[in-house]
């Protein structure tokens, strides 16, 4: 299976070409610059793995949730090459490919949302299958949902803006925590790939980003604070 998978999210850009066997990253902090730098590198990773863009069988990204700009940046890419080249896409949810990348079991996937707030899902893996014990949601730091039992990991930057305030909520939970970890577009690939197998990704015209915050914009006094979305 050739596959190209990609996340913009967070400030992180994360790419991945997949031929058979044989995997094409680049991962760099990108920052501000992801919409200028995530077409030629894409097609640095085509050219490595010497692949044209028709040759994919499907296109994966990070549909979210996370930075609005970067979730629109990774949907209008993947949904721009997908229509060109004529081949489906997956949209994949970023917190469950955190916790698919923890090597965890039990995750609570916790993401800096800013605005004061977390994107938050938590997932429990049976098998070979991840349970969404909590769907994606976003909360502040003091309200995040309650998980039963311990041995659950803690994943995602929301454990590093947040610790503290997280370490209290979950503090009969968690063993373990990962805050520096990132949505990868490895983890997206591999959630992707059984999709892509079993016949049900989507065509371009149906990609879509995750947005589970309603705003979209902030106000002449909260930009002065410095808040951002």
């Amino acid at each position: 299976m050739k596959l190209l998978a990609l996340d913009a999210s967070t400030e992180f850009l994360s790419l991945a070409v997949c031929l058979d066997d044989k995997l094409y990253r680049h991962d760099q902090h990108a920052g501000q610059t992801a919409s200028q730098l995530i077409l030629p590198q894409i097609h640095n990773l085509l050219d490595s793995a010497k692949l044209d863009l028709a040759d994919l069988d499907g296109i994966a990204f990070g549909a979210g949730p996370g930075s609005f700009t970067g979730v629109r940046i990774a949907c209008g890419v993947a949904q721009g090459l997908a229509f060109g080249a004529n081949i489906p896409v997956v949209g994949v949810n970023v917190l469950l490919a955190l916790a698919h990348a923890s090597g965890a079991e039990k995750v609570i996937a916790a993401s800096d949302a800013r605005m004061r707030e977390v994107y938050h899902a938590a997932y429990e893996k049976k098998g070979d299958e991840w349970l969404e014990v909590h769907a994606a949601g976003v909360y502040k730091p003091n309200e995040v949902p309650k998980v039963e039992g311990s041995g659950w990991t803690g994943v995602g930057t929301a454990w590093k803006v947040y610790d503290e305030v997280l370490s209290q909520q979950y503090q009969q939970n968690v063993v373990n925590k990962l805050p520096e970890n990132t949505p990868m577009a490895e983890a997206i690939m591999a959630i992707a790939k059984p999709i892509f197998a079993a016949g049900l990704a989507k065509p371009a015209s149906e990609a879509k980003p995750i947005y589970i915050r309603n705003r979209v914009a902030l106000t002449s006094k909260e930009r002065a604070q410095g808040l951002r979305l």
